[in-house]
């Protein structure tokens, strides 16, 4: 069953420096995602992933189309649509005079649920953190508490948005664990990324975006086999971020 579907998205812009003439961000946008899948999104830097993104969690407004989730649709029923997402956003900001354990139970509070901050933060492997604010965190912990704060009413389904971003290796690999932990546990996660070896390793299916379009929909293994069956050249051994985490060790060291 599709817990996410959309029809025929659109959203369009002014165009600059043009009067009464518009471009299209997201250009006739369908996908059908299943309950329990990791689902990603690809495509180029202007490609619609994040558009896309946000006209699904009510961000943005849809100008064309449809879209539903869990079978209640977004544009007529936004603020139900809230209690069913978690969304992790490329960029957040937080109250800087609270601690994380605090942040997280105001959160709860917001959504009227009673979510123990340390159970939480153990999920996400931050309990030795608890007392410190975000601006205290690496990079990885400050994804990792971002992904927290978007679970405190336990949605039904969890959206990232390039969670692994400006990472290093060992904490993307420490983030893609948690991603795969969440998922097991029976959430339904979508997500964008322009790393494939990601994108390979995490989703059940992609759908390729480009200039606005879904240029491609399957999974991982199916659309190799479709478009790049041939590899230039066999690998023989393994890349420079095999040794980095072969010398460093996957132990969580941020």
């Amino acid at each position: 069953m599709s817990i996410v579907r959309t029809e025929n998205l659109y959203k369009r812009y002014p165009e600059p420096g043009k009067k009464n003439s518009y471009f299209y961000a997201v250009e006739g946008t369908s996908l059908a995602i299943e309950a329990g899948e990791i689902y990603g999104i690809l495509g180029p830097n202007g490609a619609g992933k994040t558009t896309t993104l946000e006209m699904i969690e009510g961000l943005t407004d849809i100008d064309e189309g449809e879209a539903w989730i869990d079978g209640i649709s977004v544009s007529q029923e936004p603020y139900r649509i809230k209690r069913l997402i978690g969304v992790q956003l490329q960029a957040n900001e937080y109250f800087d005079h609270l601690n994380i354990a605090e942040l997280i139970s105001l959160f709860s509070e917001l959504y009227g649920s009673k979510t123990d901050p340390m159970e939480l933060l153990k999920l996400v492997n931050l309990t030795e953190k608890a007392k410190a604010k975000p601006k205290e965190l690496s990079g990885g912990q400050l994804q990792r508490f971002s992904i927290a704060s978007a679970l405190v009413h336990e949605p039904k389904v969890l959206f990232l948005d390039e969670p692994t971003t400006g990472l290093d290796p060992q904490a993307k690999r420490n983030l893609w664990q948690l991603v795969k932990n969440l998922n097991k546990g029976g959430m339904t996660i979508i997500l964008t990324t322009h790393n494939m070896e990601e994108a390979e390793y995490l989703c059940d299916r992609l759908a390729i975006m480009d200039h606005g379009k879904i240029i491609a929909q399957g999974s991982p293994q199916d659309l190799i086999m479709q478009h790049a069956p041939e590899p230039p050249e066999i690998p023989i051994h393994g890349n420079l971020e095999d040794v980095f985490l072969a010398l460093t060790g996957t132990a969580l060291r941020e």
